[in-house]
């Protein structure tokens, strides 16, 4: 049994992974995936994902899965161009499921192909983890990176303005001589 896998494999993996990463949303600040993605991508109805979510209610508190607000879900439905209420779409807003309540699904859902999907969605939010922690390190370096140089640049600025000052001494035109007087002047007061 080989471990590698070929490059089939590793193109459909990446596929699905993108298909993942699509499917997660940020809502109320937390990565989630919605119920009905969820259902399509375990392979069942989203009415089945639901119910099971309903008779295992004490393994899903809040912060693993939620209903979205009637607010949320007009937004949401605004931004995806989903049906409306009475035209086929959905009744009650869709519940959506942060990371551990995906993992949760995984084990009331226990049929291969949920496992197979948790252990790829799973990995999706690893690699999207990485990804802002990166993002954060590197937003960290460049804040640092600035005030280190505009400490310096304003010691730069200061110098390069006493420069200037100096090089505009040296191109502006001599002032006009001072001419004698020819003649006799009577002193001042006379």
């Amino acid at each position: 049994m080989s471990l590698e896998l070929s490059s089939g494999e590793v193109a459909a993996a990446a596929s699905s992974r993108e298909a993942i990463e699509r499917r997660i949303l940020i809502i109320r600040g937390l990565r989630v995936m919605l119920d009905h993605d969820l259902a399509r991508l375990y392979g069942v109805e989203t009415k089945a994902l639901i119910q099971a979510l309903k008779r295992n209610a004490r393994r899903f508190p809040p912060d693993f899965a939620f209903r979205l607000s009637a607010e949320e879900n007009s937004f949401l439905r605004s931004q995806t161009v989903t049906s409306n209420e009475g035209r086929g779409g959905r009744r009650y807003p869709p519940y959506a499921f942060t990371e551990q309540g995906v993992a949760m699904l995984s084990s009331v859902l226990r049929s291969e192909r949920a496992v197979a999907v948790n252990i790829e969605i799973m990995r999706t939010f690893v690699a999207l983890r990485r990804v802002a922690e990166a993002r954060d390190a590197l937003r960290n370096k460049l804040d640092e990176l600035e005030k280190h140089f505009e400490s310096r640049l304003a010691k730069h600025d200061t110098q390069l303005a006493q420069v200037f000052s100096v090089l505009r001494e040296l191109v502006a035109p001599p002032p006009p001589p001072t001419k004698r007087a020819i003649g006799f002047t009577p002193p001042e007061g006379e």
